[in-house]
């Protein structure tokens, strides 16, 4: 049931939606990432050669089982961002944080696809679904009134808290897959 009372602030669609949303992306992550970096790491390693050669090794290194995991452990991260806006009705500075990530990330996917001027894994969700359920998201949040002001900091330590979760999902994989 969809409750927007004062006291939950949001209806569970906005927090537990961040869980839904990125599920969805990650989907198209998951189905895509192994066989598009085989195709073209190496006319990646061609078109940027100031990238550290240790950068393109680690990227083709991660198999499909190693990146599922990584993806396992992300879920575990979005998950709880998404109970703790839940259980708060919004007013998380975790979910507000992880929210912010999300949308961050869905950019940064949509710049990556300008770089390499085509598609890139998370490419196709990020208009259709990253973007737009975040600014929705944020939308029922200031109107809800527990939306907290988003300065430039904030948008730092939303793309540092994706960051960190992605480095840390990535090194849990790795320790789980290749002992």
């Amino acid at each position: 049931m969809m409750n927007s009372s004062s006291d939950e602030g949001v209806e569970g669609a906005v927090t537990l939606g961040l869980l839904a949303a990125w599920v969805l992306h990650d989907l198209e992550e998951l189905t895509t990432v192994p066989g598009w970096w085989r195709r073209n790491l190496p006319a990646l390693r061609e078109r940027y050669p100031t990238v550290p050669e240790a950068v393109w090794r680690r990227a083709g290194s991660v198999d499909g089982r190693e990146f599922a995991v990584a993806v396992g452990a992300m879920a575990a991260v979005v998950a709880s961002a998404s109970v703790a806006g839940r259980l708060t009705g919004g007013r998380s500075a975790t979910y507000q944080a992880a929210l912010n990530a999300f949308g961050l990330h869905g950019l940064v996917h949509l710049a990556q696809a300008g770089l390499v001027r085509g598609y890139t894994p998370g490419s196709a969700t990020s208009p259709l679904i990253v973007v737009p359920f975040t600014l929705w998201a944020r939308r029922r949040l200031r109107r809800a009134g527990v939306l907290r002001a988003t300065r430039p900091r904030d948008l730092a330590v939303g793309l540092g808290f994706a960051a960190a979760a992605t480095v840390a999902s990535h090194a849990v994989a790795r320790r789980l897959t290749r002992g």
